[in-house]
């Protein structure tokens, strides 16, 4: 059954998943369930991570050479992935989150021309 917060929910487009796990792992290593919940919390749970979402682009991640993981233990003593930010991924993180700047900046004038004026 869908409500109104899921139905106010957004998902993510793929580079933006990407960016946002990079940032997320910023703030240090994490398993996959807290990087999706850690995104989720950040924008008030608009932003909705899916499993068939974020392990994919995990893997991507890592295959890219941005991130790491090491095999640890979760909060709940259950074996996990811990991934973290490599200094290529912080490198990245910063060419990314300028895109997206500029992307943003982009699409407000198109949106707001009036407050541009």
């Amino acid at each position: 059954m869908s409500t109104q917060r899921d139905q106010d929910r957004i998902e993510l487009l793929q580079g933006t998943l990407d960016l946002l796990i990079l940032r997320t792992l910023r703030l240090g290593p994490a398993h996959g369930h807290a990087v999706a919940k850690a995104i989720e919390r950040g924008s008030e749970d608009v932003l909705q991570v899916e499993q068939g979402s974020l392990y994919p682009a995990l893997h991507r991640l890592i295959k890219r050479g941005w991130i790491t993981f090491d095999h640890g233990t979760s909060e709940n003593n259950r074996r996990a992935k811990f991934y973290s930010l490599t200094a290529r991924g912080r490198k990245q993180l910063a060419i990314e989150t300028g895109r997206w700047d500029k992307l943003a900046r982009a699409i407000a004038r198109i949106l707001r021309p009036a407050a541009q004026e």
